[in-house]
C-alpha cells in the first residue's frame, strides 16, 4: 500500500477568499488613513466617533478571516524542535486572529489614549492590550516560520519580514509614547501593519495545504 494527496479543492478556495479578505482590508485601512486630514495610528481609524470606525471594523474582521484561513492552512508547519508545539505558526495565527477580533468588538475612545494614569479607561485597555497581543503574536508567527521546516525562501521571507515589523513597529511605539514626531510614529505602525497583512497573505498562498491522505494500492499508484 502506498499513499496520494487528493487535491483541496476547498483549502484552495478559502485561501483565496482569505487572500482577497486581506487585500480588501488592507486597501480600507489605507484609503481611511488617506482620507483624514491629520495624522493618526491606526487603531484611532476605530476610535469612538470617527468617521472610518465602522469600515475599520469590518477590516480587523477581515484580517481576522485572512488569519484564520492561513493558521488553518499552516497546521502542518512543524518547528525543528520537538517539543515546540504550542509555539507552531498555527497556533500563533490563532491567537492573533483572536486578539484582532476582540480589538474590532472593543474599539478605542475618542483619540485613542494609551491606558496608562489615572485617567485609564477600560474600554482603551482591553482594545490596546488586545492589539498588542495580535501584533506580538503575528510577529511571533513570522520568526516561527522562519525556524520550522518549510522551503529555504519561506523561512528567509518571514525572518525579514518579523524584524523589519519587530523594529519599525516598537520605534514607532516609543515615539507614541515620547510624544515625538507622532506623525512619523504613526506613519511607521501603518507601515508595520500592512508588512504582516502583506506577509500574512504570501505565507498563506504559498504554504502548502496538508491535504487529505487515502491510502491506495501500490500497483494504482505505480500504473
Amino acid at each position: 500500500m502506498t499513499s496520494i494527496r487528493v487535491p483541496d479543492r476547498l483549502g484552495r478556495l478559502m485561501t483565496v477568499l482569505g487572500a482577497l479578505a486581506l487585500a480588501a482590508a488592507l486597501g480600507i485601512i489605507w484609503t481611511a488613513r488617506i482620507l483624514l486630514d491629520r495624522s493618526v495610528y491606526v487603531s484611532a481609524l476605530g476610535a469612538v466617533e470617527e468617521p472610518s470606525a465602522r469600515w475599520f471594523k469590518y477590516a480587523l474582521i477581515m484580517i481576522v478571516f485572512g488569519g484564520l484561513v492561513t493558521a488553518w492552512r499552516a497546521r502542518g508547519v512543524r518547528l525543528r524542535r520537538w517539543d515546540a508545539a504550542i509555539l507552531r505558526p498555527s497556533a500563533l495565527l490563532g491567537i492573533s486572529s483572536f486578539g484582532f477580533f476582540v480589538a474590532s468588538q472593543e474599539p478605542c475612545t475618542s483619540g485613542c489614549p494609551i491606558p496608562v494614569g489615572e485617567t485609564i479607561r477600560w474600554q482603551d485597555l482591553v482594545h490596546t492590550s488586545s492589539a498588542v497581543l495580535a501584533f506580538g503574536a503575528a510577529a511571533a508567527a513570522m520568526l516561527a516560520v522562519a525556524c520550522s521546516e518549510v522551503d529555504r525562501s519561506l523561512r528567509l521571507v518571514s525572518l525579514a519580514a518579523a524584524s523589519a515589523v519587530a523594529v519599525v513597529a516598537a520605534t514607532g511605539g516609543v515615539f507614541s509614547l515620547l510624544e515625538f514626531r507622532t506623525d512619523l510614529g504613526s506613519l511607521m505602525e501603518f507601515a508595520a501593519a500592512s508588512i504582516g497583512v502583506l506577509w500574512l497573505m504570501w505565507f498563506g498562498i504559498r504554504t502548502p495545504s496538508p491535504g487529505i491522505v487515502n491510502p491506495v494500492p501500490r500497483e494504482a499508484a505505480t500504473a
